[in-house]
């Protein structure tokens, strides 16, 4: 697997430069932005060699923060995330469609709603890291299936990205990729079996 550099910058980066005229120091800042990878494959659950490359990357010191917007379970979510190799965080919902079957969600409004507060939540969450600029590798697993079930806005999500403040990359996971992602991103992997 391919893995961007944080050193390799676009227009958007941010860099504070110290410039000194009159013996005042000022200090200029310059957009940056890492890039927008996206791993798609035809079915789920092969995002396994990610989360091995986000747990190297976290040994290694950088800060990464893993979300996953599918799975989930009891003392998970935004306020129980777990931390590994000091540098890891990793955030599952609180409620996810992957613990329950289908047919009892939506047999039972109250989980039903649960599930989709859950993952605004965890959405929410992810909206600020993406502008907080205190990672250096953000991780949205199965997000294209959020938003394919209408629980994220697609132009939310667009625009999120595009006004992001990350120095590293932002990878999207997912199956069934809008048109409008590829186009966006810097890197497209397709992950067969």
């Amino acid at each position: 697997m391919v893995i961007s550099s944080s050193h390799i910058y676009s227009k958007g980066n941010l860099d504070a430069v110290k410039t000194n005229t009159s013996n005042r120091i000022n200090l200029k800042k310059f957009p940056q932005n890492g890039q927008i990878q996206i791993y798609q494959s035809s079915y789920r659950g092969s995002y396994t060699s990610i989360i091995r490359d986000s747990l190297r990357n976290a040994a290694l010191g950088r800060k990464v923060l893993l979300i996953q917007f599918m799975k989930g379970g009891v003392n998970q979510g935004v306020d129980h995330a777990e931390k590994l190799c000091g540098n890891l965080t990793w955030v599952r919902s609180s409620h996810s469609f992957d613990q329950y079957n289908s047919e009892v969600i939506e047999n039972n409004k109250t989980l039903k709603k649960s599930i989709y507060e859950s993952t605004i939540e965890l959405w929410n969450f992810c909206k600020r890291e993406l502008q907080s600029g205190e990672n250096d590798q953000i991780i949205l697993d199965e997000i294209f299936l959020a938003i394919d079930m209408k629980i994220i806005d697609k132009d939310d999500l667009i625009s999120t990205l595009e006004n992001r403040f990350i120095s590293g990359d932002v990878i999207l996971t997912g199956t069934d990729i809008p048109k409008d992602f590829l186009l966006m991103a810097n890197q497209i992997t397709e992950l067969r079996s």
